[in-house]
């Protein structure tokens, strides 16, 4: 890289394809001696909202998405420790809203150098359905974003 980096952020949805981009942040982390922080983003639970007259359900919505957050947090932890070389510095961030919000603010939060985040290349109508995460991150992102594309599936 032209510049010094210090700080890389690296999102993981915990897919095979998100480990590729792990990888690679592992390696620049390590030749420059930089700090990582570790995102995952979850999407908030939906609320479906119940006619006024409806029985309401025991059921709490806070809790249930508290309960999702603690589960992940372990994942990130884990996938932190196995991951990446232990010699680094890596902190760990898990958040509820919409990925390429989240990730973008994150950054700008943290004061990252670089975003590594890996994209599954998706094509066609499979992208026009799911959009691209990878894409919203580099238009919104408050510095250079590295996209790691996903090694081919056999």
């Amino acid at each position: 890289m032209l510049f010094p980096v210090k700080k890389i952020l690296c999102t993981t949805d915990f897919s095979e394809a998100s480990y590729a981009g792990i990888e690679v942040a592992n390696e620049m982390a390590l030749k420059d001696s930089a700090d990582v922080v570790l995102v995952h983003v979850t999407a908030p639970v939906p609320v479906l909202g119940a006619p006024h007259h409806a029985t309401p359900v025991a059921f709490d919505v806070p809790a249930y998405q508290q309960e999702f957050v603690d589960k992940t947090e372990e994942t990130i932890q884990h996938v932190s420790k196995t991951k990446f070389d232990e010699s680094l510095n890596v902190k760990t961030r898990v958040e509820v809203g919409y990925a390429a919000d989240e990730v973008a603010r994150i950054a700008e939060d943290e004061g990252v150098d670089l975003i590594v985040i890996s994209t599954h290349g998706h094509t066609g109508f499979q992208r026009f359905l799911l959009g691209s995460v990878t894409e919203r991150v580099i238009r919104y992102a408050p510095c250079p974003v590295l996209s790691v594309r996903a090694p081919a599936e056999e």
